[in-house]
């Protein structure tokens, strides 16, 4: 999702700039509406994987963050390569979800 997430900033960068350097906005239409579903999966993903990655807070705020500036999704993924953070540890400790899941039968 990281790497389909800066492709289509790519695409909507060069379609900005044939809509104002050369008036054809037809394309800013087309790649604006995918880089919006695409962008839209980034945040979903980053925020259904953060638990089961057992990422702390910060990570997934990093994540999000990332995807405002054009192509930095794929230094964050690259960054969370190289720590190890991108795969599954095993642990006994509860997961972010499992302990929401938790609080709400609590409080029924």
């Amino acid at each position: 999702m990281a790497i389909a997430e800066a492709l289509s900033w790519v695409g909507l960068l060069v379609a900005m700039a044939f809509k104002y350097g050369l008036d054809m906005p037809l394309g800013v239409t087309v790649m604006g509406s995918v880089h919006g579903a695409v962008f839209t999966a980034y945040v979903v993903t980053c925020l259904v994987v953060f638990s089961p990655l057992r990422w702390r807070f910060w990570v997934l705020v990093l994540a999000l963050a990332a995807s405002v500036p054009p192509l930095v999704t794929v230094w964050f993924e690259r960054w969370a390569d190289r720590r190890g953070l991108l795969t599954e540890r095993d642990s006994d400790e509860p997961t972010f979800w499992t302990r929401v899941g938790h609080v709400l039968r609590e409080l029924n």
